[in-house]
């Protein structure tokens, strides 16, 4: 009997073992069939059946990097703004314990830039109460609207194109950058920390958490600059798990006008050198003396005539030219330059510049075939200085 006992019992051991072996070849073949496929065939992320080359991932990481780039300026600007913020408390408290040790005679004093603050904090809201974005505007035709243009997290969508002359592009001065990243951070403040006046409702996540907004939200904005009151920003936001959007609309009203400085500027010695690179066109050089005889010689008297004439044809008449001027109205300050060679504008700038030896001058780089007025030589003795 204990023997018959005993074969049992060491039957059921090797069949417990033989059922642990076979759950574990399932187990190994499973795994077989559920791991990912390694071979050099597969297709890199993406999208399913797309092989994707180098270019895309580096455009990806050139994008990853901007988007990154543009975190650390908000934190970078963001860390500016508590800085400001904790030394404006500290200057308030230092006026607050400056105050109190004043005494009774103290109380009730405020200086003028004490009541600048809130004296400027009205304007800017009266800039507000007068903007479009509070009351509209009545506009005689459509030619009156003043244009949105939309931007994006990387993208300005524009319609002054300004010098780069794209009405796509990304924002390429930096005070463009910052102003659409300051915006926006201004957005994300508003729809995370609202005020108690604010028309909506404290969202919650799928495990009710408070629902937070962040720059990846950021849809699309549009924006307009009012050039006398400020600049209106539409700013929308969406959760991609979420059908609402997030509206928010910013102003930024422009402050009341400052000196920044007052001078005299004294032109009456400021002479102009003016350059004239040309070529046989004889006749049109000959209206050219006539408008400079006029504008130069009778009404500036401060105008120096530099000519660069290239090869021989033409050049004994442009002589005969000035020295009829010279006769008739006594104008002795111009310089005739002589190249034998083709003719090449930039070459005879550099030549007619270079012809000066009287110190700093104002030079003005002309054609033969422009009028000017005397009004427009002063303008360049204004806008313009010596050397610099």
């Amino acid at each position: 009997m204990p023997r018959r006992g005993l074969i049992l019992h060491t039957r059921t051991h090797w069949l417990l073992l033989g059922l642990a072996l076979l759950c574990s070849l399932v187990l190994f073949m499973y795994l077989l069939e559920c791991a990912p496929q390694t071979d050099g065939n597969a297709s890199l992320p993406g999208v399913v059946g797309e092989n994707y080359g180098k270019e895309y991932y580096q455009a990806l990481l050139q994008e990853q990097e901007e988007h990154y780039q543009t975190r650390a300026t908000s934190l970078k600007r963001q860390i500016a703004q508590l800085k400001q913020e904790l030394q404006e408390m500290s200057e308030k408290m230092r006026s607050l314990q400056e105050r109190k040790n004043v005494g009774a005679n103290g109380i009730g004093y405020q200086s003028n830039k004490e009541q600048a603050p809130s004296d400027l904090l009205e304007f800017l809201h009266s800039q507000i109460d007068k903007a479009e974005v509070s009351i509209g505007a009545k506009l005689p035709s459509e030619y009156g609207v003043i244009p949105f243009e939309s931007f994006t997290l990387m993208k300005v969508f524009q319609l002054e194109m300004g010098l780069t002359r794209h009405p796509e592009e990304k924002p390429v001065r930096k005070d463009k950058r910052d102003e659409l990243v300051e915006v926006i951070e201004a957005g994300l403040e508003v729809i995370n920390n609202p005020d108690e006046d604010d028309e909506q409702e404290d969202e919650e996540g799928p495990l009710g958490e408070k629902l937070i907004f962040n720059e990846n939200d950021f849809i699309e904005g549009y924006y307009r600059t009012e050039r006398d009151k400020g600049t209106q920003y539409e700013l929308f936001f969406k959760k991609a798990d979420l059908m609402e959007y997030r509206h928010v609309t910013l102003f930024r009203p422009f402050g009341p006008l400052m000196k920044v400085k007052s001078e005299m500027i004294d032109i009456t010695r400021s002479i102009i050198n003016i350059i004239v690179p040309l070529a046989e066109r004889t006749e049109a050089f000959v209206q050219f003396m006539q408008n400079f005889r006029d504008v130069c010689i009778h009404q500036d008297k401060k105008i120096h005539l530099t000519v660069v004439y290239f090869g021989k044809e033409g050049l004994s008449k442009v002589k005969s030219i000035l020295e009829s001027v010279t006769s008739e109205s006594n104008f002795h300050n111009y310089t005739l330059v002589s190249l034998n060679e083709e003719f090449n504008r930039g070459r005879g700038l550099n030549v007619g510049a270079r012809a000066w030896d009287k110190g700093e001058v104002l030079m003005f780089f002309c054609d033969v075939d422009i009028y000017f007025s005397a009004e427009f030589l002063n303008s360049c003795r204004l806008n313009a200085e010596p050397g610099s």
